[in-house]
């Protein structure tokens, strides 16, 4: 299949891997942003085989993961309400909130619907118009025009029984962000590709030179990943801070100019929590003042909501890069995807989840001399 197995063969993956470790001369620590990278890396070794200077660090590039705890609670308790179908994809129903989850809410007897797109919610909205119909809109720029687009249909369609919980957050203040932390190890990254196709490349120059670290934007098979860090160990030796485009077939510097039209008409940019982390300054979108009756925040009036993380998850340092999952005492005994204790345990982006799921249960160090492709 034409962009699959292409980027997924073994001898241009060896060639690529040879280049890395002919210009590596000293140790540098890379962040992926992307969950769906991370889990790339792990499940075909690709961390083991890189030269031992270059670490991959796991960054918060994880959707669901990244959901705050007190915006899951607030889920819960518009799930829970009688007159409401909540809509939301599967992968949100098992994020635990503060003492339960949406499946418990479902197995209570609230209306928990998994969808597959947020207009799938919007024809239930117009099959139910005695019912209150809300979807549960999270994720990076990625999944935010599709979500605008619907609350966009809706106000043009009529449809006043549809509303939209929105959790949407933006990847450069993310970055900022880390770059701004203390504990920051971080000396290049990996941006994400489809996070670049929506928004383009614009926002990243300026970061890439005030904190003088390059940023190539990567795509998500095996050789894009190994072509990224080709890039970004190359700059990091020559000394260069520079954003360069590895992933031409999917990302144009300027973006996709309708869906960004679009998030421009719905959303206005706010300041956003993120799980584990905190609010970061301008990282988030919420609608607009003109689509505020489709806000279910505002509409159901859940506020005052106190939560509290559980003490033995470490998700927190995980999504900022300071904490390799197998390295959490609570990985893969007390927190299990099927148990888990904080979402980079159940989304299928998450860190943990990749790390349960390709058995590197407690692994640091493995052969470097296998193949990268299954």
């Amino acid at each position: 299949m034409k962009y699959i197995e292409e980027f997924q063969n073994p001898d241009l993956a060896r060639r690529l891997l040879d280049d890395i470790h002919s210009v590596v001369t000293r140790p540098w620590a890379l962040m992926e942003v992307c969950g769906g990278q991370t889990h790339t890396i792990i499940r075909h070794g690709i961390d083991q085989l890189l030269p031992e200077q270059v670490e991959l660090i796991h960054g918060p590039g994880c959707p669901v993961c990244v959901t705050p705890l007190e915006v899951i609670d607030k889920a819960l308790a518009i799930a829970s309400r009688p007159e409401v179908i909540f809509c939301s994809f599967g992968d949100m129903l098992r994020v635990p909130g503060t003492g339960r989850d949406l499946f418990r809410v479902r197995s209570e007897g609230g209306d928990v619907r998994v969808v597959y797109s947020p207009l799938d919610a919007l024809k239930i909205a117009q099959q139910n118009p005695d019912r209150e119909v809300v979807f549960f809109g999270i994720g990076f720029e990625t999944t935010a025009p599709p979500n605008a687009m619907t609350v966009y249909q809706a106000r043009r369609l009529g449809i006043a029984n549809f509303s939209l919980l929105v959790s949407h957050v933006r990847v450069p203040p993310a970055i900022e962000a880390i770059m701004q932390s203390p504990s920051c190890r971080v000396q290049g990254f990996l941006a994400a590709g489809h996070v670049c196709s929506v928004m383009g490349t614009r926002e990243y120059p300026e970061l890439a030179e005030r904190f003088r670290v390059p940023i190539v934007v990567t795509g998500f098979e095996p050789l894009d990943i190994l072509e990224g860090v080709r890039r970004t160990v190359l700059q990091l030796e020559r000394g260069e801070h520079t954003v360069e485009n590895a992933y031409p077939r999917a990302v144009h510097p300027d973006g996709n100019a309708a869906a960004l039209a679009m998030l421009d008409d719905v959303f206005e940019v706010t300041d956003r929590a993120w799980r584990g982390i905190g609010t970061i300054p301008d990282s988030g979108w919420r609608l607009s003042t003109r689509y505020r009756d489709y806000d279910a925040e505002y509409r159901f009036s859940v506020t005052g909501i106190d939560t509290q993380e559980p003490a033995a998850c470490r998700s927190g340092e995980v999504l900022q890069g300071l904490l390799k999952p197998h390295e959490c005492e609570a990985f893969g005994t007390t927190c299990t995807p099927r148990n888990p204790l904080g979402a980079t345990m159940v989304s299928s982006e998450g860190a943990c989840a990749a790390y349960y799921l390709y058995r590197r249960l407690d692994i640091t160090t493995a052969a470097r001399e296998t193949s990268p492709v299954a």
